[in-house]
């Protein structure tokens, strides 16, 4: 990558003066490239001292007999030395600085400067049409002392950008052609091609015919065009394509248009004089052409290439490969004097540089490692943020998405194991219109009268779902002899609290009820106030009214699971184990889950898919279980059934709860009886025993990392892929909308997976990936830099 200058010298000529002259710094009809403008005098001398220095320069060929790859004409000189040759030189050298340092260019020169820095890499076009100026050894200018990496390139004045077409390709590929030969020796520029091989494709033209090359222009895509044989710019551009047919480039037009337009991004003719060469390809907007200003040696065509060619494919840019390869022939300037005027390279500004495959190789690993360590960064953050909880609510609220959109989507059964007798307010106004002595919501005749019922039926167990903290009413002994002895039914009390809620020593249970009957009610909610853990076991304090350790739900599934001979354990690594499933305890950081009180046995509670979390299981009411108003295939269904007796109205409790599902339902049903939370719980239970329905699992601390940085790297990946606002706004929704399907599609699997510390990361990354990519881009574009095509 280098900095760009672009030095327009406009239509004046070294005879007339330049009086717009313009530099721009920055891709050229960018808004943002800075400008300079002045201008230079006349320099008529410069001219004469050129032409002076092409004659005697021609007259070397001869008075050394230089093999050159240009059928020199005679010239009538005869005598001359080399000291007077290289006086010449030194002379043209100090009119081209005298020159640049006029009054008029000073300026532009010292805003160069100031904006400029020595260590950069600088392509310095000068784009002028005039035929000598192209010619001048530019390099010569005191400018280039100053910045050893700034590097001389032409072009034409009114460059076009190409819309080319890109193939990936593993390797380059290169059409060489070897033209007439007489008299000269290519054969060392078919060695160093030939070593190349392992990196290029290289297809070998010897002394081809016209239709031939025409062919092979209209070929494959080719990424470098080389030509080595007898050459020169006359009028035009010339070619000796074999020893019978010289051609000009314009009878190849069509072929080499199309050349370019397939991906040929650089010409190079190490031949003679190939300034014509340039300028006809110029005109076809090619990217780039590397040409000799004058007659070239053959030794001095064949140490560049050499040099050029190493240089180019182990990685440099193609400024670079060209300045050394230059520079290395100064090496051989006592026997091929000025070898180092005679390289030049000429530039299509609206075209970046062509770049080698290791070198893209270079620029893919400095991206690879851009994306790499940002997403670990990212990755890093997002974890340790949500480490220390900030993202639980979002990922609870994203949790209560995926289990409302699985229940519009997978539908399951209500647990026919469980039946439901609910009490609400009718049921109150029923106890009250029969005269019976309310205690709370349930007198203990309605009680009574209720269990007699349900004895006859045969229901396998009975859960009583509100508090009974006083002594039975001695008019129903038989309900006392009920509650000792009746191994069936199942009692609550609530464990003692901190919280100030008038109940913070809990609340006992009934007098005189086996401890193996008994259980806590308790429930965990989170912040929000939902119910989405299931609490299993707690130890209560010393000072708590209930004493109980385990809950309500699990002492009702443990012994109806008995019975059907699946028996409870503890695993080695202290898990609770009900026949062969294992039900995994949540700790401080579970998934979404993080920096919570996990105190007690707590698993997360899968909620079965329904459309109503009360429609759990079958439901009736107190007053028709009482006057016998069930059907014959209710009561026929009684038998081994788990019966819970739970409130459904809000008179005389607090025992209402949010579910996941409850901002998806009317704002005064927002919240849950308690007894469908326990009938939640319960089915959760008995349905993971006996009918394989899957626990809500969660990965390793690992492998959700491991997940969350997947996805950053994506996030990383398309952002340096994309650089089209439209086309990463696309890509960004795909993703997005591919993590959500991902995340939900497990989620339908029981599985909880992280899903917004996936898209904090992929979005945080995305915008880290662009924004040092556009630092990048701008702080080269502020040094002018060239940016990728």
């Amino acid at each position: 990558m280098s900095k760009l200058v672009v030095l327009n010298l406009g239509k004046g000529d070294l005879h007339n003066g330049f009086p717009d002259v313009t530099v721009q710094l920055g891709l050229i009809n960018d808004p943002r490239a800075m400008e300079f403008r002045g201008s230079l005098p006349p320099a008529p001398e410069i001219s004469q001292l050129y032409r002076n220095w092409q004659i005697l320069y021609s007259a070397l060929y001869r008075y050394y007999g230089w093999w050159t790859r240009l059928e020199v004409e005679n010239s009538d000189i005869t005598n001359f030395s080399e000291l007077e040759f290289n006086d010449l030189c030194q002379q043209l050298s100090s009119r081209i600085n005298i020159w640049l340092n006029c009054e008029q260019f000073r300026k532009i020169d010292q805003k160069l400067r100031t904006q400029l820095n020595p260590d950069e890499e600088i392509c310095f076009v000068i784009a002028t049409s005039d035929k000598l100026l192209r010619r001048l050894p530019w390099h010569l200018w005191n400018f280039f002392e100053d910045y050893p990496n700034a590097e001389v390139a032409l072009s034409s004045l009114e460059p076009q950008r190409l819309n080319k077409i890109y193939t990936k390709e593993k390797k380059v590929k290169i059409l060489a052609i070897f033209g007439n030969h007489k008299g000269i020796d290519i054969s060392q520029d078919k060695y160093f091609l030939e070593k190349l091989s392992n990196q290029a494709k290289i297809n070998f033209l010897i002394e081809p015919q016209r239709k031939e090359l025409s062919n092979e222009l209209w070929g494959k895509g080719w990424n470098i065009l080389f030509f080595a044989g007898h050459s020169s710019s006359q009028e035009k551009g010339v070619l000796q394509i074999n020893q019978t047919t010289t051609i000009t480039l314009d009878k190849l037009k069509h072929g080499l248009k199309k050349a370019i337009e397939n991906g040929l991004h650089l010409a190079i003719f190490n031949s003679c004089d190939g300034l014509g060469l340039a300028e006809a390809l110029e005109d076809l907007h090619i990217p780039q052409v590397i040409v000799m200003r004058e007659p070239v040696p053959d030794l001095v065509a064949q140490e560049f290439l050499k040099h050029f060619l190493g240089e180019f494919s182990s990685g440099e840019s193609l400024y670079s490969a060209l300045r050394e390869a230059r520079k290395r022939l100064e090496g051989i300037e006592d026997e091929y004097p000025c070898a180092t005027w005679l390289p030049v390279i000429c530039q299509n500004p609206l075209s970046a540089p062509m770049i080698w495959q290791s070198q893209r190789k270079i620029i893919a690993t400095k991206s690879v490692l851009v994306i790499l360590l940002t997403s670990l960064l990212v990755t890093s953050l997002v974890m340790g943020v949500r480490y220390w909880g900030y993202l639980q609510t979002s990922e609870l609220q994203a949790f209560d998405h995926f289990m409302q959109l699985r229940s519009h989507l997978v539908t399951e059964k209500p647990d026919e194991r469980i039946l439901i007798i609910t009490i609400d307010e009718a049921d109150i106004q029923y106890q009250n219109n029969k005269g019976m002595q309310m205690r709370w919501s349930l007198s203990d005749q309605a009680l009574a009268q209720l269990l007699e019922k349900l004895n006859k039926y045969q229901p396998r167990t009975i859960g009583l779902d509100i508090y009974r903290d006083g002594i039975v009413d001695p008019k129903y002994p038989n309900l006392a002899t009920r509650f000792q002895k009746d191994n069936r039914l199942f009692f609550v009390c609530k464990v003692a609290t901190t919280d100030d809620d008038g109940d913070s020593d809990g609340i006992p249970p009934p007098s005189k009820v086996s401890r193996e009957r008994l259980s806590f009610s308790d429930f965990i909610a989170d912040e929000d106030d939902i119910a989405r853990r299931q609490l299993l076991n707690l130890t209560p304090p010393p000072t708590s009214l209930c004493s109980t350790e385990d809950a309500f739900n699990l002492k009702l599934a443990l012994y109806y699971l008995n019975k059907e001979g699946k028996t409870s354990s503890v695993t080695k690594s202290g898990y609770l184990q009900i026949g062969d499933i294992v039900f995994e305890q949540l700790n401080e950081h579970t998934s979404g889950y993080q920096k919570v009180d996990a105190s007690g046995y707590q698993i997360l509670l899968n909620y079965r898919s329904l459309d109503s979390v009360e429609k759990i299981a079958e439901q009736v009411s107190l007053r028709d279980m009482l006057d016998e108003k069930i059907s014959l295939e209710t009561v026929q269904s009684l038998k081994d059934r788990i019966v819970l007796i739970g409130l459904s109205a809000p008179t005389n409790t607090n025992d209402y709860w949010k579910t996941p599902f409850s901002s998806n339902i009317k704002p005064k049903q927002k919240q849950t009886p308690g007894v469908f939370v326990q009938a939640q719980m319960l089915s959760q239970i008995l349905s993971a025993v006996l009918d394989r329905r899957p626990l809500l699992w969660w990965w390793s601390g690992w492998m959700e990392a491991l997940w969350i940085w997947g996805w950053s790297l994506v996030g990383g990946i398309t952002a340096w892929y994309y650089s089209k606002p439209l086309h990463l706004g696309l890509a960004v929704v795909v993703t997005l909308l591919t993590v959500f399907g991902l995340c939900f599609g497990i989620f339908t699997l029981a599985g909880w997976v992280p899903f917004i510390p996936s898209v904090l990361a992929l979005l945080a990354t995305q915008v880290m990936v662009i924004s040092w990519f556009k630092r990048s881009y701008l702080r080269k574009r502020k040094q002018l830099n060239f940016n990728r095509d």
